[in-house]
């Protein structure tokens, strides 16, 4: 009898505590969590910008920069990053090489080889045109809300920033990276050359 009580009481309870989260699970943040989130920028790095720049640094300043815009707040800076980001990010189509006008002429052979071609020419092209669609975005939309826009050298740039295109970056690894650029947005910084749009 005793053996029935307990498992009518343990039952119930093993239920409870096997449908609740566990604390990782509760503890994990969502890719929405993650857009929502605001860093403290005093436990952010600020990463290194002083370089000399050579002749190949100068001619790649159209794809590796950062923002800077003075008398900003580091959580007005990091707005404006996520929202040029999410503008840049969405405006960004999937497949630049259409095939609209192949089945037209060449009926359903035209669709086949178009989508074979359509295919092989955004595996080979794609990922380079989305990158720099989504460099344009960012440099037209940021230029618009005020910021200055200085060249760096690509190891530099690459330490806290990130590059799509045919594959997304993480989500968490996407905001950790924005926050550090808005800590970089909003910093009082030497004054370099403003290379402009």
């Amino acid at each position: 009898m005793k053996y029935k009580w307990a498992a009518l009481v343990g039952a119930p309870l093993l239920a409870l505590a096997s449908a609740a989260p566990s604390a990782a699970q509760t503890n994990e943040m969502t890719d929405k969590d993650w857009r929502e989130w605001q860093p403290d920028p005093a436990e952010l790095s600020m990463p290194v910008l002083d370089f000399e720049p050579d002749d190949n640094d100068v001619a790649n300043y159209k794809k590796y920069y950062y923002f800077n815009r003075s008398e900003t707040s580091f959580e007005e800076a990091l707005s404006d990053l996520r929202f040029c980001d999410e503008l840049a990010r969405g405006l960004a189509t999937q497949n630049y090489y259409s095939n609209a006008g192949t089945s037209a002429i060449y009926g359903v052979g035209g669709v086949i080889g178009g989508a074979i071609g359509g295919a092989m020419a955004q595996a080979i092209y794609g990922s380079a045109e989305k990158r720099a669609k989504r460099r344009v975005n960012m440099r037209r939309c940021m230029h618009f809300k005020g910021y200055a826009r200085h060249g760096l050298a690509k190891d530099l740039w690459q330490e806290f920033n990130f590059e799509e295109g045919n594959s997304s970056v993480e989500e968490k690894e996407r905001q950790n990276m924005l926050a550090v650029q808005a800590l970089v947005a909003s910093s009082d910084l030497p004054a370099t050359e403003n290379v402009g749009l």
